[in-house]
């Protein structure tokens, strides 16, 4: 989100966490949205702050501006980054899969995290839209709770529930629910959490 108008309405929809992304590559920067435009938020919708590779000096001050309740580090940050900040957030770490070896790189990172976040492996570092097999889940077997990332759609509802991952704490929907990067099309995250929360 980088918007403050379209923050304003999503908020209306009370989702779960609402992210913004420090990272001043991507089309979704939301380094300009005043902070003050989060104000609208619920008690209940957790700011999550999305970094890569950032000095922990960056994201100190960027998570007391924004009042962020989580980060994630979406780059190369190492399980001493993850510690540094878990005493005052709650920490994602984000991972690239691409096929079932790739979880073996969440073990350097048990008990420093409260949550992994698998998404499609690509160069981008997200946001690519590229769909995540999700038959990669099934050789997951670590305790942390994840976040599912990669390509989610808005017809997609249904085949989220069919899943059945209870370690599954949240659908990170981005890319096919935009109009522009960083601007949501409210009906569709609107109809979608209709729906997910319906099931």
């Amino acid at each position: 989100m980088k918007d403050a108008d379209n923050v304003a309405a999503i908020a209306r929809l009370e989702p779960d966490y609402m992210g913004l992304i420090f990272y001043d590559r991507s089309p979704r920067f939301a380094g300009g949205l005043p902070p003050e435009a989060l104000g609208s938020l619920s008690p209940r919708t957790l700011r999550v702050g999305v970094f890569v590779n950032a000095a922990r000096d960056y994201i100190a001050a960027q998570a007391v501006r924004y009042r962020l309740d989580l980060l994630q580090l979406h780059g190369d940050e190492s399980p001493a980054d993850c510690a540094w900040f878990k005493s005052g957030y709650g920490i994602i770490k984000a991972f690239g899969v691409q096929t079932a070896a790739d979880f073996t790189a969440t073990h350097r990172y048990e008990g420093l995290c409260d949550y992994f976040l698998f998404d499609t492996k690509s160069p981008q570092r997200g946001g690519s839209g590229e769909k995540f097999d999700h038959r990669l889940l099934k050789s997951y077997n670590s305790p942390t709770p994840f976040f599912l990332s990669g390509g989610i759609a808005p017809e997609d509802a249904a085949n989220m529930a069919a899943l059945c991952f209870p370690s599954c704490e949240a659908l990170d929907v981005n890319s096919r629910f935009e109009v522009l990067p960083g601007v949501k099309n409210v009906a569709e995250v609107g109809r979608f959490i209709g729906a997910v929360r319906g099931l």
